[in-house]
């Protein structure tokens, strides 16, 4: 093992000890640093190479590698200078990684240390695989009396294949970071007479044509190169293999040598280039890694388009006739299926085919997901195209939607402008990017941590309020929760620019929220409330994880419905009546049907509604803001007045956009085999809590549309 540190002088105030490694169980230590209990950066600026060896008889390796990062808590003296002896210090957690076998012949990869849920951790780390032979030992191919067995040949078309990936990333690399490798600059990376056997090189001219002993380094190598990004991955087969085998032991041998000694001169200069660029290559191979979730994590993601057409249901005040309409417009949806059984049987179904799926082997798997990929929460995501009823001409269209565009600017505060604030500073100043956490009934402000933490990964300069202005007051009236939320937020906006207005001043506001449970209805009725109303253009994402928009009507949780019934006898809990419209005996006066006229969802630029069909907190229909099978068939008033309110949902959501909106409903799917027929199961409670237990979730749907939460 070796290992490189450079000098920093960040976080050096924390540093406490050295950097150690450990010979009894092969592992390294980073360098000691303080806890602050707080959010800090410590740069460690650490390379550790170290080497895994196969004897002569295996051959490249047959298995997997797993790589172990441990966060190892040590408590300091009394001084707070020093630390106890390294007896005392215990595991505070633990995140593994996987290194498929195919992935040890060559890998560059960005890959993030988050440890787990309780230890909110980033460590910024890239790893490089390459397949070498083994300097400081006797050659692998050193030929025997009785000639050269069929392992020598996996030997030499497996450094064939790493040399073929190291050129491939070297070039990627280089030309990502405009940098060339100096240190490459007239290298001779000619195979000569074995360029046919070459597995990169297939269809080419001759290497000496290729890479010139007087070129200028890897910035050049375009067409061999180009060669390796238009062919599969065929590390095993090829057309070169039989060639390879034809090849006599001597001229075996000496293809070994030369491929070997090409890929330790390319190793080399690579960890030199990487020493003078760590930063850029880190970032580059960060960019990469983030582009790659998507398709990664697309195993538990299920993504399909639904079209809400502008008839999708008509009030239903003039006639019966329109009972008629609304069913044969929604008619493509099956209501005499349960809509809550077909989503759950749905993900079921995806579940079990997840282990008959062949999981990606050339990547490295992070062993939070792939331990037990079956295990993970299936998520299917609906996205759904806007159909926008045209009021007007085109022209005037056109006309409006650049009016608003015009208008989007930043909203008063108290009188003063904040564009006045910043007016100074109006081309340097900085895009102020907050994001609001709301709780549910009887929640903590930190309830959403790892939501945000998921937030924060893809977003580092955002602000995040975890709302406390509810905490132990979610029994009340609505109203006021909405009241007290708007105020903490424009108190907290209002301190951001404050600062702000120190550097530059803030040129633009994205505002967004997140709200778990009735924390949504808040969020809502913050919205609707006088303080707010100047921030409504600049509403951008809003994320509601399992909210009762619609609230409680048509529950089919009998167990559920009869808690609610003691809440409000007992307890005379105000938001109950509210939710369950026992607030008013007129339905039109109940506070949520009047909540739904009220323009709370058609300013945000983004509208993601998650729900659970294993969620009996929470119906279903009320989650995703859609029509569900009682209400359909229910011709009373009841019936009428959830269908205005649902209505006046939806044409929010639909409502006319200078910019193009996004709505999707994401149903999560969990596994609870190992739960049982616990009373929490049968309730529907383990499913509502899970969404603020586990952030797999929230990181398949954040990582999958990552500009929405930028």
């Amino acid at each position: 093992m070796k290992v490189d540190c450079a000098a920093s002088d960040v976080g050096a105030d924390d540093a406490l000890g050295i950097w150690k490694i450990d010979d009894v169980d092969n592992s390294f230590y980073t360098q000691p640093f303080r806890i602050k209990y707080a959010r800090q950066d410590i740069y460690l600026s650490v390379m550790v190479s170290f080497n895994i060896f196969n004897s002569e008889e295996e051959g490249p390796a047959a298995s997997a590698v797993m790589l172990k990062f441990e966060l190892i808590y040590a408590p300091t003296l009394d001084n707070g200078s020093e630390l106890q002896a390294s007896s005392v210090t215990s595991s505070a957690a633990v995140h593994e990684f996987r290194i498929p076998r195919r992935a040890l012949l060559g890998l560059h990869s960005y890959c993030p240390v988050h440890f787990d849920a309780f230890h909110s951790v980033l460590v910024d780390l890239t790893l490089h695989i390459v397949y070498l032979k083994a300097g400081a030992t006797k050659p692998s191919l050193k030929v025997p009396d009785e000639g050269l067995g069929p392992v020598s040949y996996h030997i030499v078309k497996a450094l064939l294949t790493s040399r073929k990936m190291l050129l491939e990333e070297l070039k990627k690399i280089s030309d990502a970071i405009g940098k060339r490798i100096d240190d490459l600059d007239g290298a001779d990376l000619n195979l000569g007479k074995y360029e046919p056997v070459n597995p990169s090189n297939s269809g080419l001219p001759n290497s000496s044509k290729v890479f010139p002993a007087t070129g200028k380094g890897v910035g050049q190598l375009a067409g061999i190169l180009h060669d390796f990004l238009e062919r599969p991955n065929d590390v095993v087969n090829g057309t070169e293999d039989s060639m390879l085998y034809a090849l006599p032991k001597e001229e075996l041998l000496e293809l070994f040598l030369t491929v070997s000694g090409q890929l330790s001169l390319l190793w080399n200069a690579f960890l030199k280039f990487h020493r003078a660029n760590k930063t850029k290559i880190l970032d580059y191979l960060h960019d990469v890694w983030a582009i790659d979730r998507k398709a990664e994590w697309s195993i538990w993601t299920v993504h399909s388009k639904i079209e809400i057409p502008h008839r999708y249901l008509r009030s239903m005040n003039d006639d019966s006739s329109h009972r008629h309409s609304l069913l044969r417009v929604s008619g493509s949806r099956k209501f005499h299926d349960d809509p809550v059984q077909n989503s759950a049987s749905r993900a079921e179904l995806h579940r079990k085919s997840i282990a008959q799926m062949k999981i990606n082997t050339q990547s490295v798997q992070d062993m939070h997901i792939y331990a037990d990929p079956s295990r993970v929460p299936v998520v299917l995501i609906e996205q759904h195209v806007m159909v926008v009823p045209q009021h007007g001409s085109g022209k005037d269209l056109a006309l409006n939607a650049s009016e608003q565009k015009d208008t989007i600017v930043l909203p008063k505060l108290q009188g003063d402008s904040l564009a006045a604030k910043s007016s100074a500073g109006k081309k340097s100043g900085r895009i102020l990017r907050a994001v609001i956490f709301v709780h549910g009934f009887q929640g903590h402000h930190l309830d959403l941590r790892l939501v945000r933490n998921q937030w924060l990964l893809l977003d580092p300069g955002a602000d995040c309020l975890m709302s406390e202005a509810n905490e132990d007051k979610t029994s009340g009236d609505f109203k006021e929760m909405g009241s007290r939320l708007a105020g903490e937020v424009v108190a907290f906006l209002k301190k951001k620019v404050d600062k702000l207005s120190r550097y530059g001043g803030c040129k633009e506001l994205k505002l967004s929220f997140v709200g778990h449970s009735i924390g949504n209805i808040i969020i809502r009725s913050a919205l609707a409330e006088p303080a707010l109303q100047p921030y409504l253009k600049n509403l951008h994402t809003y994320m509601s994880i399992s909210g009762p928009h619609l609230g409680y009507w048509y529950s089919s949780n009998s167990l559920f419905n009869s808690g609610l019934w003691l809440l409000k006898k007992l307890k005379g809990a105000q938001c109950i009546h509210q939710l369950t419209f026992s607030d008013d005996q007129d339905p039109q006066n109940t506070y949520f049907y009047k909540l739904c006229k009220l323009k709370t969802l058609e300013n945000f630029k983004n509208i993601i509604l998650l729900s659970s069909p294993q969620d009996g907190y929470v119906p279903y229909h009320s989650a995703r803001i859609e029509l569900c099978p009682a209400a359909s068939s229910d011709t009373s008033r009841k019936g009428q007045v959830f269908t205005e309110m649902l209505n006046n949902c939806l044409d929010q959501i639909r409502a006319p956009s200078s910019d193009t909106r996004i709505f999707m409903r994401c149903d999560v799917n969990f596994d609870q085999s190992n739960q049982g027929r616990s009373l929490n199961t049968m309730i529907g409670r383990a499913a509502h809590i899970e969404f603020l237990e586990t952030d797999l979730y929230a990181k398949f749907i954040m990582w999958s549309f990552p500009d929405l939460f930028r």
